[in-house]
């Protein structure tokens, strides 16, 4: 819009001064208006130019701060799955997190096919087939890390923030309450020096291929999900290759 407005006001000032130079102007002075005039024009080519980059540029800076913080966050919910495997529940803080990773183990479970003999009633009997898990073993959690830096997943990248964590219980279904966790971030924090009015606009993004809203976000506290609020190309690794096209 700010663009369309620009050249509009471009286009009636030009006419104006064309009118101005014709009509009163003396004919000595019309070279230098002339020149004048080129370097104005120049001028506004540069504008138009920075208006039509600048929300390109934009865009592409931002994929690639918004990959950087999606890629810790999935560590985060990478490592809160495991716990609530271990524990049952979510942990609360980023220490009971990183402990767990360093200390803990996770247990390994086979599931067989067992046939049972089932009584029907008067001497009749079928044979059905459950399902049995078993208890084969155990596994350090930190064998699912050891190549990431669960030391320093709560750290926003390009920031000097940490990422808010918070967990609960909501009911799935009538008196059944199941754990819930999310963890966020503020996009204002991680678009700090990009243009005011492209941050703003990016804050209310609605679009389904934009991440909606103003933080960057994995799990819930409303809903059962550990899915980040990024669309689906932030998992494809198609950010990165956007932004360096």
């Amino acid at each position: 819009m700010n663009l369309l407005v620009t050249i509009v006001v471009a286009i009636v000032v030009a006419v104006l001064l064309a009118f101005v130079i014709v009509k009163f102007v003396p004919l000595k002075l019309r070279g230098l208006i002339s020149v004048l005039l080129l370097l104005a024009a120049g001028y506004l080519v540069y504008l138009i130019y920075n208006g039509i980059m600048e929300p390109i540029k934009f865009n592409k800076e931002k994929k690639v701060r918004y990959a950087k913080v999606i890629d810790q966050l999935k560590i985060i919910r990478d490592a809160q799955i495991k716990y609530k495997d271990a524990k049952g529940a979510y942990a609360k803080d980023k220490n009971s997190l990183i402990n767990f990773i360093e200390t803990d183990s996770l247990v390994i479970t086979e599931t067989v096919n067992v046939e049972k003999e089932l009584v029907l009633g008067g001497g009749i009997t079928k044979k059905i087939s459950v399902k049995k898990i078993d208890t084969t073993g155990f596994e350090p959690a930190l064998k699912y890390f050891q190549d990431r830096d669960y030391k320093g997943m709560f750290s926003v990248p390009g920031t000097d923030k940490e990422f808010e964590m918070a967990v609960g219980e909501i009911e799935k279904i009538t008196g059944l309450f199941v754990p819930v966790f999310e963890a966020k971030t503020e996009k204002k924090e991680i678009l700090k020096g990009l243009p005011n009015h492209l941050v703003k606009q990016e804050l209310e993004a609605i679009e389904a291929d934009q991440i909606k809203g103003p933080f960057v976000a994995v799990g819930s506290l409303e809903e059962v999900s550990t899915g980040g609020n990024w669309p689906p190309y932030y998992d494809k690794g198609d950010a990165k290759t956007d932004s360096e096209e």
